[in-house]
């Protein structure tokens, strides 16, 4: 008999037949934050951070049955974007779109999403202390961290006003909406060769602004010139706005050269301070532009029980690549902890009265009305 099959009536009725169940909650409601003191404080996974890598681990999580908890603190990275990009089936969402559906995903499985910002965790026994800024606590035999990344702008007075709608940073996320505009690329270290030649793929009107932080060799000189890319010596002094549009680049010299769109390189900075407690700090990324948490492919960090996913391990993994590695890594901790509960019911078995055991059963029996030391 399934889960929630019922017994038959004796005179033959078809129980099936012209069921009226009860609605499910609307979309809106599922991706609702949890009210205060609504979600289980305790709990198989806490997933800190509620964008895709952290939403699609705790998918994962809730459709294999596991009790989980996504706190969110609601500033995603791509907040300033009006659409996300490069994911099959949902290109052009707005940001905002996708965790909305994501969380209602979540929670009609059975998954909490709560509302707040995590100021830290801590080991308690084989498990895990997460807390609040709000003073809230909530324990988990796991933790995943998706809490992504802080994008570093150069000082240059408008970058960050315009950062995520024509100032830009990535031509897989950006360059199709640039397309054949005037587009320039302002150097912040030696990865603007590489930005600028990828950008060339979306535009052949190209200025690479040298900005005193790079010097060409002879053959990205000859590549330059090669691929029609214009360059401009010199420090970019602002950006130049009128009517809500960007119109161009400002130089130190007085010059301004007319641009619709810029890209710039950031300094990439892991949000790991949630994880200090634990010992696992941020290191520097091989290719010299930020830090990032180690991990496995799979998403496992040298502590135990710690998993990352998305932009908080990998720098430069887009929106689709994040919830592709938080579906990895909830799929890794469910293994995890399958492991750990079958090595439980092998030593209940064989020590069928043990502490361990009869604690089991007093909270599979009494649940709530448990009481005592």
């Amino acid at each position: 008999m399934t889960q929630n099959a019922q017994h038959a009536p004796t005179d033959g009725t078809d129980l099936t037949r012209n069921a009226n169940p009860a609605p499910r909650n609307t979309p809106e409601a599922l991706a609702a934050p949890d009210a205060p003191g609504r979600a289980p404080t305790e709990v198989d996974v806490v997933v800190i951070g509620g964008g895709a890598a952290g939403l699609s681990g705790a998918l994962v999580l809730a459709r294999a049955r596991r009790s989980v908890v996504v706190v969110d603190a609601g500033a995603p990275r791509n907040a300033p974007a009006a659409g996300v990009h490069g994911f099959l089936t949902r290109d052009g969402m707005p940001p905002a779109e996708l965790v909305t559906t994501g969380r209602a995903e979540v929670r009609s499985y059975g998954g909490h999403v709560v509302d707040g910002e995590v100021v830290g965790a801590r080991r308690r026994g084989d498990g895990f202390v997460v807390t609040l800024a709000d003073g809230r606590t909530f324990g988990a035999r796991r933790l995943l961290v998706a809490t992504g990344l802080i994008d570093g702008l150069p000082d240059i007075p408008g970058l960050g006003e315009r950062w995520g709608r024509d100032v830009i940073h990535c031509p897989y996320c950006h360059g199709w909406e640039v397309r054949d505009q005037p587009v320039g690329v302002i150097a912040t270290g030696p990865m603007a060769m590489h930005q600028v030649l990828l950008f060339r793929q979306w535009t052949a009107d190209l200025t690479l602004f040298l900005n005193g932080t790079l010097e060409p060799t002879d053959d990205e000189w000859e590549q330059l010139a090669a691929r029609g890319i214009a360059v401009v010596d010199g420090p970019v002094a602002a950006l130049e706005v009128a009517d809500d549009q960007l119109t161009g680049v400002h130089l130190a010299s007085g010059a301004t050269i007319p641009i619709r769109a810029v890209a710039v390189g950031t300094t990439l900075r892991a949000r790991a301070n949630v994880l200090a407690e634990l010992g696992l700090t941020p290191a520097p990324h091989p290719m010299g532009v930020g830090d990032h948490v180690t991990a496995t492919p799979q998403g496992a960090t040298d502590v135990p029980g710690v998993w990352v996913a998305g932009n908080v391990t990998n720098l430069g993994g887009q929106v689709v690549v994040a919830a592709a590695e938080g579906l990895m890594a909830g799929a890794m901790i469910n293994a995890d902890l399958v492991t750990e509960d079958t090595r439980r019911a092998v030593e209940d078995r064989r020590e069928p009265f043990s502490a361990s055991a009869e604690a089991r059963v007093s909270d599979l029996v009494l649940a709530d009305r448990r009481h005592g030391a």
